[in-house]
């Protein structure tokens, strides 16, 4: 295993359990930062990712057969008796964000064996894995995905934090900028050809429904490049929050937001009804969410990229004619077709093919091979003792047989701060919510 960075901790992963470079470019959060490192070997790590939390900022970086993360808070340093608790806090949100209890090259194993197509495509394209986030901002990126491309959609759920959520904290560039020298400091009075400055970058959570639901919220947004998607969020928003409310819990929570997490107890069918009642999703959108954020692997979102796919692949002609619409029954049938080869997680393999056709993806490769890939590696006893091995009951009978037997518990899909007085809190908040 790779020495850890300065400050990271390390958990033994390889990339074919989990490969962040396809992982977090591919469509499904647009709101990681990326920051290139100088790597002086091949094995180094390459990248930063950073994520801002609703009260800490994720930093990871990954080696071969590592994964190196930390967390930054704004009362940094933090005191050593509440850093043990927080880093437990940061892994059990990892494991539970990149649902690294789901044994990645066991499911790719069963899919090449069910599937020739999948089976020439997976030695380019391991460790791509389904994210488990939080469905409130799962749902508003979503809502921003309609007619648009990653790109764009990730410029506006940038603008969308920057303007409706206070920064938590700003942080410098994990590398440092060169700065070219002025005109004084090259003409010979000053030697240095360069200098280094440390520019400072803003992290900000993602807002709750009570600040994006007042009327005014359409007129900023469609300033900002949101066009009739601002509509959409804002009449979503208020929608939700006159339902449910909008004092937070004890948790951290509005009222919308804890509803939203009681659909991963529903049947699909309930409740892709519930967010088709939204501004702004049909069946495309809700069918992300629902993969993406309320534990229903099972679910392929279809559009006319799949609907390709699944021609080019798999001899799927659907319906006559040159320019096709996206009717339910031709959905249902592509959806149906990929789950009857891919079964229980089809919608996890989708992505994998998805991703192929990419075009951000045509060079990508894992560039190591990974050693001994075949488990989600534990780490040396320390703060994962602070976890349960509790599996939502839904989640265990759906994935029987493909967990990792090394695999630790589930975490929240986020983390509020805790005090030393709560140490145990977060772990008890995981359990109530997996429960509701």
């Amino acid at each position: 295993m790779a020495a850890s960075p300065l400050g990271f901790h390390a958990l033994p992963l390889p990339l074919a359990q989990l490969s962040l470079q396809a992982v977090l470019k591919c469509g499904q959060s647009f709101r990681w930062s990326t920051y290139p490192l100088h790597a002086a070997l091949p094995s180094d790590p390459s990248h930063e990712y950073r994520l801002c939390l609703q009260d800490r900022v994720v930093c990871l970086r990954q080696s071969p057969d590592t994964l190196f993360y930390r967390s930054v808070f704004p009362d940094s340093p933090v005191p050593p008796e509440l850093k043990t608790t927080r880093d437990a806090e940061t892994l059990l949100w990892l494991r539970d964000y990149f649902q690294l209890d789901v044994d990645l090259v066991m499911l790719y194993n069963e899919w090449s064996e069910k599937d020739p197509v999948f089976a020439k495509l997976r030695g380019r394209f391991e460790g791509i894995r389904m994210l488990r986030q939080d469905p409130w901002e799962n749902l508003i990126s979503f809502i921003c995905s309609s007619n648009n491309n990653i790109t764009r959609i990730t410029k506006m759920v940038k603008s969308l934090c920057t303007q409706y959520s206070p920064p938590l904290l700003s942080l410098p560039p994990p590398t440092p900028k060169t700065r070219m020298p002025t005109p004084s400091e090259s003409d010979g009075t000053n030697s240095r050809s360069a200098t280094t400055e440390p520019e400072l970058e803003s992290y900000h959570p993602f807002p709750p429904p009570s600040r994006l639901a007042s009327p005014d919220v359409v007129a900023t947004l469609r300033s900002l490049g949101f066009g009739y998607r601002a509509d959409f969020i804002q009449k979503t928003a208020k929608m939700l929050g006159d339902a449910y409310g909008a004092v937070p819990s004890s948790e951290g929570k509005e009222g919308p937001e804890r509803w939203l997490y009681t659909l991963r107890n529903m049947a699909t069918i309930d409740a892709r009804q519930e967010l088709l009642k939204l501004m702004g999703v049909g069946r495309k959108v809700a069918d992300c969410i629902l993969l993406m954020s309320l534990d229903k692997p099972e679910v392929i979102p279809v559009d006319t990229h799949v609907h390709q796919i699944a021609t080019k692949h798999y001899g799927f002609r659907g319906m006559s004619g040159t320019k096709q619409t996206m009717s339910p029954k031709l959905y249902d049938a592509i959806s149906e077709k990929f789950r009857n080869i891919w079964g229980d997680y089809a919608g996890w393999a989708h992505s994998v093919l998805f991703t192929a056709e990419l075009k951000a993806f045509s060079d990508y490769s894992l560039l190591t091979p990974s050693p001994s890939p075949s488990k989600v590696a534990t780490v040396s006893r320390g703060p994962e003792d602070y976890f349960s091995a509790e599996i939502h009951p839904q989640r265990k009978r759906k994935a029987k047989g493909k967990r990792s037997q090394d695999a630790l518990g589930q975490g929240s899909a986020s983390c509020t701060e805790v005090s030393p007085a709560e140490s145990g809190s977060l772990a008890e908040r995981v359990k109530k919510r997996r429960r509701r």
